[in-house]
This record gives C-alpha cells, structure tokens and sequence, in this order.
C-alpha cells in the first residue's frame, strides 16, 4: 500500500518552484547581459575583415571537392561551374532517356566512359592535393 503524505510534508510548486526557477533565468538572462556588454566594449578581434575579392593561397576544399577546384584551373570559370550541375542532371535523367536494350557494345561503352571519368577525377584530386 501507498503511504498517504501529509499537507505538510509537501512543498507546493506554484510559489516554491516557480520562484526558484525564476531566479535561475533572472541569473543567466543576467550573465548573457554582462557577456554581451564586454563583448561590446572589448571587442576580440579575430584579425583583418574578410575580403572576399580574394582567397589565400593556403586554402584548399576538403578531398572529395578537390577534383572540382582543380577543374577550374584548366577551363573556363563558367564552364567549370555549369559542367558539374549538367553531370549531375545526366545522371539523374539517364534511365530515363536510355530505353534501348542493353547489348554487350553499349555496356563495354559504358563501362570504358566509368574508367576514362574516374581516372580524370583522380588524377585532377592527386593535381589538386600537390600543387
């Protein structure tokens, strides 16, 4: 059986703990206050303003980009921008365009456009990460 709790052993929640959480968010309303007027006065300063007319030469995308800033270099920027975009576009719609059977011929083309596309993005990602 349950143990019946007498009104006095009870705290209530409306003023008891509503008072006490009251304090908790006047005190970090409080903190953030402060951090945002010394953040305002003693700025921290991170150096220079970006610029962005112009990228350091250290800067470099992540290795799965790689192929595609290095791509830039040997075409024409907005060649460079668009082909990427009409790659994808091919291979989201080509199911849908190729409705022919498939025959050894087309299936050993395919395979030889894989192998040739895959070796210029290794070697423009190899490019990439040495120069």
């Amino acid at each position: 059986m349950t143990e019946a709790h007498n009104e006095s052993e009870t705290i209530p929640f409306y003023p008891d703990h509503v008072w006490t959480e009251a304090k908790a968010v006047i005190g970090l309303l409080g903190l953030v206050f402060l951090i945002g007027i010394l953040g305002t006065f003693i700025p921290v300063g991170l150096g220079p303003p970006a610029d962005p007319m112009t990228t350091p030469a250290h800067v470099k995308p992540e290795w799965y980009f790689l192929f595609l800033y290095e791509l830039l270099k040997y075409v024409p920027k907005t060649l460079g921008a668009v082909l990427p975009v009409i790659g994808v576009f091919v291979l989201m719609f080509w199911p849908f365009l190729d409705r022919r059977a498939d025959s050894r011929r087309s299936r050993t083309i395919r395979i030889v456009m894989v192998i040739v596309l895959m070796a210029v993005v290794i070697a423009l990602t190899v490019m990439g990460e040495t120069s």
